[in-house]
């Protein structure tokens, strides 16, 4: 596993390319050969987080280099397990390359905000996984998989998946590195979205203690830490669980995102989003489209409240959480967007006047959750595997309790217009507490 050239070209700093913070990541021929691909290449001008630069000026990276971070975090991992004698037992050096390409594309098949997209779940979208192995099986990327790396696209498309339906610990080992409660993806995205928003959020966690630490579970079908990991994964967790009630779920964001996914539904539902071209636009193009398809409609000043020259994002009338109200963030989260347009609706209905179109907007939780924070602990004097959250109180709190439930609050936008007067409304409340939500 060690001969592999990208491993070596960890120390050899013979061809590499520089990323934030100062970190080199090497660059043989054949994965050159992949990052210059156009499917490779449109990440260089799709952004990591979308509408969170509104509130965080700086952070406007990219999933190019979030994807060669996680690349060279998959050959750090991999450094560190070809001393575990119980990994090279199971993963082979092919396992090993398959995991390397794997991680270099498991972004490939991202369109422009992806994901804020996919959380109003429209039927007839794919979910980005799909479009990735579209492009997988393209023959651009597909013959260089076969010629450089003697790997079959459905191969990377299977480990993409995370699909481990016939519990093969190879399968297993690998999904756990590439998505699970401490992976390569995580530990990329969360430092280096803290690194760009200019927060120390995401950056409070030790990947070198981390990845020093990494061991396979108990039954061979997983990842698993040492003790002397321990804080450093608490840390880990910690990081996301602040990075997400700081960052991602920053009111403001939040109000970006509740006005684009407003906006982005009715010109689909209006049949002005063509999905097959959508798909293939970088983010400036869709940006442009947006504008210029939302003029002289109901849906401009979503439009230009986020992508105009003038910033005019929609105010927060109230919110809700698991403590606060806590009936009505139940009774909201996790419900059918249109559900929640159509509530919205008739809020503005019912509690304003000389009302602009769109003017209230509900955001709340998506149905799905966060992953489970379950990973292990091996002790090696004892010889024996305990439950991270068995051992940390730190990572118990927030195993037991819902990550989402305190992290994602339910709220009410309104536009700048009536934002006030609808927030000194306390019929809403009332309103929201007994109105009924189809399930």
């Amino acid at each position: 596993m060690l001969t592999i050239p990208e491993i070596i070209g960890l120390d050899s700093y013979v061809g590499f390319v520089r990323i934030p913070p100062e970190l080199d990541v090497p660059l043989t021929d054949r994965v050159r050969r992949i990052i210059d691909t156009k499917p490779f290449r449109r990440l260089a001008n799709m952004t990591q987080v979308g509408l969170v630069s509104l509130v965080y000026p700086a952070a406007r990276h990219t999933r190019f280099e979030h994807s060669l971070g996680v690349y060279r975090l998959a050959l750090l991992f991999l450094k560190r397990l070809s001393h575990v004698s119980r990994f090279t037992e199971i993963i082979s050096r092919h396992d090993a390359e398959l995991l390397i390409v794997t991680a270099l594309l498991h972004d490939v098949g991202h369109w422009p905000f992806c994901h804020l997209i996919e959380d109003i779940r429209i039927n007839d979208l794919p979910h980005h996984e799909e479009l990735a192995a579209a492009m997988l099986r393209d023959d651009e990327i597909a013959e260089l998989l076969r010629n450089d790396w003697n790997i079959e696209p459905e191969s990377v498309i299977r480990l993409l998946s995370g699909n481990n339906s016939e519990n093969n610990p190879v399968t297993g080992l690998l999904s756990s590195i590439l998505s699970g409660p401490i992976d390569i993806d995580k530990m990329d995205y969360l430092f280096r979205d803290s690194l760009h928003a200019g927060v120390p959020y995401g950056r409070n966690l030790d990947q070198a203690r981390l990845i020093g630490s990494l061991c396979v579970n108990d039954s061979g079908s997983g990842m698993a830490i040492t003790e002397k990991g321990k804080t450093a994964a608490e840390l880990m967790i910690f990081a996301r669980y602040v990075m997400f009630s700081e960052v991602y779920w920053h009111h403001t964001v939040r109000s970006a995102s509740a006005m684009f996914q407003r906006l982005f539904s009715e010109l689909y539902q209006e049949g002005r989003i063509k999905s097959a071209q959508f798909f293939e636009w970088t983010e400036n193009e869709a940006v442009r489209f947006f504008v210029e398809s939302s003029q002289k409609s109901p849906v401009q000043p979503l439009a230009e409240g986020i992508f105009g020259t003038k910033r005019s994002v929609y105010k927060r009338v109230a919110q809700f959480s698991i403590l606060e109200q806590p009936e009505i963030y139940r009774k909201l989260a996790g419900k059918p967007y249109r559900q929640l347009c159509e509530l919205a609706d008739r809020l503005s209905a019912m509690f304003l006047r000389n009302k602009p179109p769109f003017a209230v907007l509900i955001d709340a939780p998506p149905i799905e959750k966060e992953i489970e924070i379950k990973i292990d602990v091996f002790y090696p004097k004892e010889n024996c595997y305990r439950a991270l959250e068995d051992i940390s109180p730190v990572v118990r709190a927030m195993a037991k309790e819902q990550f989402d439930d305190y992290t994602k609050r339910v709220r009410i936008f309104a536009h700048p217009e009536v934002a006030v007067s609808l927030r000194e409304n306390r019929q809403i409340i009332e309103f929201l507490e007994h109105v009924s939500i189809e399930h």
